[in-house]
């Protein structure tokens, strides 16, 4: 294939300006993202069950839901929530690669088996099924400078925002954090009873007085022909205004008049909740929390989320605006941008190195052409495969750049060579060359690539990562060799200059470089061949190397994705049990003012009665979006530096706990950093034992020294007032049961009763006792129902009050009882070292309690099991294509020796700046494989060649070794210096790129400086005996070393 191209160098040219021409096309189209769709997917199941207690929900409706959706195909792990507001929340997460669609079409199937066994009020209020993830990627605030009150911007919010907002591509779910409106109807328990009345007389009245009347037309068809017309008949329309249902009929009395809803109630337009409340930046707001569908493209979804939003605005009402205080993309835009910086500060240090060693411009283009055609030709090959720009492609390009320009350096250097040495023009030079050279390249390409091929067959959301980034590696790899053998022999017959011209003895710092290589290699040659003579010292060099490598592997401290600076951290709130909403409000103002006082934060938005942790008036939570990284330069100003800040401000305070956290790596894998535990009842305990059992696993992960702010992520045990019914005196007093539960339930726990259109809007009509009517339990004693013989009965008559504390929130996990367990890694110990220390503390709990991981704690288990798997299959694989290769059994091992010597540095490298075994250094680990079998090969080839044309082992090695000490350098160094970048890499994503970079820094010194020595002994080793057919040809093939300037 050279020859052709040589012979005809404008087809080359044309083949590399179409490979670029299809790059430059694709670019545009190609998504762009953080990460590839690695998430699995989760289809959400929401419902409320209104008025009951978080025992009641999980017993009535979240325990039947749930083990009817338990073992649906593709199912991997369920969590459920059970409040006591009512509210059930079921995520079901299905395996990477179901399909979403399919898995909620099975999930609404299994739903509508059990629909029949759930409560009326709860069929009534419906069980949503929905396809989206349960992080938040934006938050979008609505505020008004005094147009409109809390519950019209609500209103606004739901009425004209959120349905355009749920129609655009990517999202999933918009929750509102605000009110819509509701026709509220506040009884009077006192004027009931007074008119003998009970609240489900009020239910019964508006529900059957509310309805639409439907009646049809006259003269339709099947009547006389005589009728005169066809019209429709229509009737008043249903009730819409507070005045209309306050003048709903309850009872007539003796003298022909009749009690309105209005003598005993008050109606008004209200909220149909007032369970939150929010501020942005301090001031009142209303927000819009963005949750995306399975398999969107985020970056793609909040660039149309904002201009829709910029659409929108221009038709608000006067003195209303819009701000996103909170979202995930920047951060995704920006480190796509700082990788890119990267890319081009790679591309000129590497011209830099090669410019250094080549010391001839003209050398040096050559191989640095090669790089925009193999990068663009892999944009191509990206588009056809689906694939986005996102971290694990972008950072697959950055480490090919050294790998790009290694085949066309070997070729423009032993074109140059040939030249100096022989008086050849580049024409003939290069044909020469490529003889030489050709299957070294092949060599080279195929083990490469082969190193990769495994990590492209790995599934789940950890195979996904690793398969964006082998199939980049591969793709450029591929493309440098075909350009090696097409474009660059090419280039090198037309660009280069013969010797007498280019090759003239240089002066001064070249000159100095190429004296100093010249001396280095005959020193090089007289160290390696004394290491020959010597192989004992050599050997156990060399296993002590094998012995450092593996304790630094199996003492390294293990972890997943590092933790980056996003530019955004969350805060939650928590207040003691039974704190009013007000109080709450009062105290969360105290950190957003430390926030904007004190710390360089762009927006602070607050939800009161919502967190992670849980709902409830006595909880809250912050989203902090910080100022862009140039705002705020060092590390006092990065996120964790603010983080630790804050957590410790609030740290004293005896009636607040604030606790700030950073963002997970993966927001679709979790809602905050850290570990995600779950503490599971297997063996029936209870809910007390199980608390017990929490409250020893908290006392003890604090005391670990692995372990850091360890929490349990719900909320303590609540004051709630038990009403116990005296069920045989209600009987024999002639009251239902079902009365007390409906007339309790409608004063106390609010109870939507019917729907009315406002503003063209389906809206909820609501009944609940008046606010003065639900201050203590008196006012249920005072509650009085109806008997079989129409008489009312006060509720003191047959029940008994108790105070008593219950769990708030009750969460379940693949079935059983659970508790949520988060905390994080102690300062200097990784996340593996945590979730280890967590093992053991739950393995000395009482017998039955079990646990579970989920989340991205379940993702680096499986992860950490896997990685074992794929560097013995790399190792595996590259062998057996060596073998195939060589036709040999022996030689290949030359080349497999020296893996350990780039594992050594790789792991030392990380060590020594106190970095733990990821993923991204697991994905540095297999490149470095790749680096140190490349160098091999360049040495076991031309060895090879040595050894067949006659020379004895030792001699071919030395020889070889020699030869090729110069390009093994150059490129080395190229490959070196290209990864510098990621290696020191600052700002946003930093972490990430300093973790694939430092790795594989590491590993290219130590595969390169110990390599060059250890792997001649190998072929020594290794190699056969042949019987001299040609020595004087091969030892004339020997340049004398260093003569190259």
């Amino acid at each position: 294939m050279p020859d052709f191209f040589i012979r005809r160098p404008i087809f080359a040219w044309v083949v590399a300006l179409l490979i670029s021409l299809m790059g430059l096309l694709a670019i545009p189209s190609l998504p762009i993202a953080q990460y590839p769709d690695i998430a699995p997917p989760v289809i959400t199941l929401r419902t409320t069950y209104p008025g009951a207690s978080a025992q009641d929900t999980e017993e009535a409706v979240t325990a039947v839901i749930e083990k009817e959706i338990n073992g649906a195909p593709g199912l991997m792990y369920m969590s459920a929530t059970s409040s006591s507001d009512g509210a059930v929340e079921i995520a079901a997460t299905f395996t990477q690669g179901t399909d979403p669609d399919i898995a909620a079409v099975e999930v609404q199937n299994r739903l509508k088996i059990v629909e029949s066994r759930l409560p009326e009020s709860v069929r009534r209020e419906g069980v949503f099924v929905e396809k989206s993830s349960n992080n938040i990627q934006a938050m979008i605030s609505l505020s008004s400078t005094g147009s409109l009150n809390d519950t019209e911007l609500g209103e606004w919010a739901s009425a004209r925002i959120i349905p355009e907002l749920k129609r655009v591509k990517g999202v999933g779910r918009v929750e509102l954090f605000g009110a819509e409106t509701s026709m509220r109807i506040w009884p009077d328990p006192e004027k009931l009873e007074a008119l003998g009345l009970t609240p489900t007389d009020i239910v019964n009245a508006v529900a059957a007085q509310s309805e639409r009347i439907i009646i049809g037309d006259i003269g339709g068809a099947a009547v006389p022909e005589s009728a005169p017309i066809n019209a429709g008949v229509v009737a008043e329309d249903a009730f819409r205004t507070p005045e209309e249902f306050a003048s709903i009929a309850l009872r007539t009395l003796s003298d022909g008049s009749s009690v309105k809803l209005g003598d005993v109630a008050r109606v008004e337009l209200g909220a149909n909740s007032y369970a939150f409340f929010s501020r942005c930046n301090g001031q009142t707001a209303t927000g819009m929390a963005i949750k995306m569908a399975p398999g969107s493209n985020a970056v793609e979804t909040m660039g149309l989320l904002k201009a829709k939003m910029d659409e929108l605005s221009r038709d608000f009402p006067p003195g209303v605006s819009y701000q996103i205080p909170y979202e995930t993309t920047h951060f995704v835009e920006i480190s796509i941008r700082k990788v890119i910086s990267t890319l081009l500060e790679a591309v000129l240090l590497v011209f830099l190195v090669m410019f250094l060693f080549l010391q001839n411009f003209r050398a040096t283009l050559i191989p640095t052409l090669v790089v925009p055609v193999a990068l663009l030709g892999t944009f191509a090959v990206m588009w056809l495969s689906g694939f986005s720009i996102n971290m694990l492609t972008m950072f697959g390009m950055v480490l090919s750049i050294g790998i790009l320009v290694d085949d066309a350096i070997v070729v423009v250097e032993n074109v140059e060579r040939i030249m100096m040495e022989e008086g050849l023009d580049a024409r003939r030079a290069t044909v020469k060359a490529m003889k030489q050279i050709g299957g070294a390249i092949v060599g080279i390409t195929a083990v490469l690539v082969a190193v990769f091929v495994p990590m492209a067959f790995f599934s789940g959301a950890v195979g996904n990562i690793y398969r964006q980034f082998a199939v980049t590696l591969i793709v450029s790899i591929s493309f440098s060799a075909f350009l090696a053998l097409s474009l660059t022999p090419a280039l090198c017959a037309a660009m280069l200059k013969p010797s007498s011209v280019e090759h003239q003895e240089k002066k001064g710092f070249f000159g100095w470089f190429n004296r100093t290589i010249h001396r280095s290699t005959d020193r090089y040659g007289r160290a390696v061949s004394g290491m020959i003579r010597r192989p004992v010292r050599s050997l156990f060099l060399y296993a002590l190397i094998i012995a450092g490598a593996g304790y630094l592997y199996l003492t390294l401290p293990t972890s997943f994705l590092p933790e980056e600076d996003q530019g955004n951290f969350m805060a939650m709130v928590s207040l003691p049990a039974g704190t009013l909403q007000k109080e709450t409000s009062v105290r969360l103002r105290e950190v957003e003012d430390y926030l904007m006082r004190h710390e360089p934060v762009e927006h602070v938005y607050s939800v009161g009665g919502f967190s992670f942790m849980g709902s409830g008036t006595n909880m809250a939570m912050l989203f902090v979006g910080l100022k862009n990284w140039d705002e705020r330069p060092g590390e006092n100003s990065a996120v964790q530096a603010i983080i630790d800040r804050v957590n410790a401000r609030f740290a004293g305070d005896g009636q607040m706990m604030v606790m700030a956290l950073n963002m997970p790596a993966l927001p679709e894998l979790g809602n905050s950093s850290g570990f995600d535990f779950r503490l599971q009842d297997k063996g029936g305990l209870g809910y007390a034992r199980m608390a017990e059992a929490r409250d020893e696993l908290l006392a003890r992960a604090n005391a670990n020294p692995n372990l850091a702010g360890v929490y349990f992520s719900g909320q303590a045990d609540t004051p709630r007032l038990h009403v116990s019914i005296d069920r045989e005196k209600a009987f024999s007093m002639g009251v239902p049961i079902a009365e007390i539960s409906n007339s309790l339930a409608v004063m106390f726990g609010s109870s939507y009763v019917g729907d009315f259109m406002h503003d063209s809007q389906v809206r909820r009509i609501m009944v609940q006792a008046d606010g003065k009517s639900r201050l203590n339990g008196n006012d249920i004693e005072d509650l009085h129902v109806r008997n079989d013989q129409g008489k009312l009965l006060p509720l003191s008559s047959f029940v008994r009050l108790d105070w008593t504390a219950g769990p708030p929130q009750l969460t379940r996990y693949n079935n059983y009882p659970s508790f949520t367990i988060n905390g994080s890694s102690a300062p200097g110990k990784s996340s593996g070292d945590a979730m280890n220390a967590l093992e053991q503390i739950t393995a000395s709990l009482p017998q039955g309690v079990g646990f579970e991981w989920t989340g991205q704690s379940y993702e680096e288990k499986l992860a950490g099991s896997q990685a074992t798997l794929l560097f013995g299959l790399s190792i595996l694989i590259v062998f057996l294509v060596l073998a195939a290769l060589y036709e040999s059994w022996s030689i290949p091992l030359a080349v497999i020796l020296v893996v350990p010597l780039g594992l050594l540095g790789a792991l030392l490298a990380v060590f020594l700046r106190d970095m733990p075994n990821d993923i991204y250094f697991k994905v540095g680990l297999i490149t470095t494989i790749g680096l140190s079998a490349k160098n091999a090969i360049l040495i076991v080839e031309v060895a090879r060649e040595f050894h067949r044309e006659g020379m004895n082992a030792a001699e071919a090695a030395v020889a070889a070794a020699k030869l090729r000490l110069r390009p093994i350098l150059m490129t080395s160094l190229a490959f070196g210096a290209g990864v510098i970048p990621l290696a020191f890499a600052h700002g946003a994503a930093a972490g990430a790129q300093r973790a694939v970079g430092t790795g594989v820094l590491g590993g290219i010194i130590t595969a390169t400086l110990l390599a060059i020595f250890l792997v001649p002994l190998f072929f020594r080793l290794t190699a056969g005996k042949r019987n001299p057919a040609h020595p004087e040809e091969a030892q004339s093939r020997i340049p004398a070393a260093g003569n190259f300037s």
